[in-house]
């Protein structure tokens, strides 16, 4: 048997249409997208009635390419836009490097005359780089968060998966473009709405403003041991200095033996060389989305000599932190 959507009387005719601009940015992320456009037209079907509207906004006013290689025809340029209007900027990879002046200037425009503004995915990149977030809330993919805190001291970072602060927006992108607008949609016309929005998308699980991006430690790992997650917590807060082993495992009420049978057991690594992967991982993020000097990137993840950070670095990744850096600046001129 079909079941026909349930319908909501509303008001239609009574007010206009809120509209959506979204601005692709160059190699955008197509699910964040996605997740952000399929819940207003399903709340579109089940109210029976044009309750939003959107565009496709780009520079150039043509074409945009998401970073899986879809084309998308857009319907507009960078024009000028209504004060009622919410602009999503989604973002994705080189996020820098598709920030440019022409889109950067078109932020701070809009902003001026008060539009509400979003970042979607890399997208709050953009926004902060336009000065939009100065003394806001925001997010950003868990990936990006390092090199985000490093170049934007201003803002306020939180590792949800979405915040709103007054007319500004920002999701970590992916899925989280959904919580999102279900949060936007009840505020517009009530949560059943919402909730059977989500339940058309078969998303069982609304997240808010309060749930965070990541996995928990324990499922990220594959094991559920309580102390040897709180290390590793331990670890990840403290990148920039390091905490010995041994002050680890006081830390836990273990001996320090304890902690390397652990982490043997566990992960097949000492707790040392576990803790050197997370620092290096960091590293390369940073290598490979700022333009931090190798010797501050070094630094920040907590080598206080550049040759033992070149020399690890290419143990564990097979090249230098300066050819990574280079091959990097390769591939996006390529």
């Amino acid at each position: 048997m079909i079941h026909r959507a349930r319908k909501y009387d509303g008001r239609a005719g009574a007010q206009a249409p809120r509209r959506f601009v979204f601005l692709l940015l160059d190699r955008f992320s197509m699910l964040c997208f996605a997740s952000a456009i399929e819940p207003l037209r399903l709340a579109n079907r089940l109210l029976g009635w044009r309750a939003y509207d959107w565009v496709l906004a780009g520079e150039g006013g043509e074409t945009a390419t998401c970073s899986n290689g879809a084309v998308f025809h857009l319907d507009m340029g960078l024009d000028e836009i209504e004060r009622e209007d919410t602009v999503l900027v989604c973002g994705g990879v080189d996020v820098q490097e598709a920030s440019t002046r022409a889109v950067i200037n078109w932020l701070r425009r809009i902003a001026r005359h008060g539009v509400t503004i979003g970042g979607m995915c890399t997208g709050s990149h953009t926004l902060a780089r336009a000065g939009l977030l100065d003394g806001r809330r925001a997010t950003i993919h868990w990936e990006n968060h390092d090199s985000f805190l490093e170049e934007f001291e201003m803002v306020d970072l939180a590792k949800s998966v979405f915040v709103i602060d007054g007319n500004r927006l920002s999701t970590a992108g992916g899925t989280a473009s959904i919580d999102l607008m279900l949060r936007l949609i009840a505020d517009d016309h009530g949560e059943d709405l919402a909730n059977t929005v989500a339940d058309q998308l078969i998303y069982s699980t609304i997240r808010t403003d309060q749930d965070t991006q990541r996995l928990s430690i324990p499922t990220r790992i594959g094991v559920r041991h309580p102390k040897l997650a709180q290390v590793i917590q331990i670890m990840e807060q403290n990148i920039e200095e390091p905490i010995s082993p041994a002050e680890l495992a006081r830390t836990v009420g273990m001996s320090t033996r304890q902690l390397e049978r652990l982490f043997r057991r566990y992960l097949s690594r000492s707790p040392k060389r576990y803790y050197m992967e997370i620092r290096l991982n960091k590293a390369r993020n940073l290598l490979m989305q700022t333009d931090m000097s190798v010797i501050n990137v070094a630094l920040a993840c907590g080598f206080t000599s550049p040759s033992h950070f070149s020399k690890c670095y290419r143990a564990h990744y097979d090249t230098t932190p300066y050819r990574e850096r280079g091959a990097q600046g390769s591939r996006e001129r390529g």
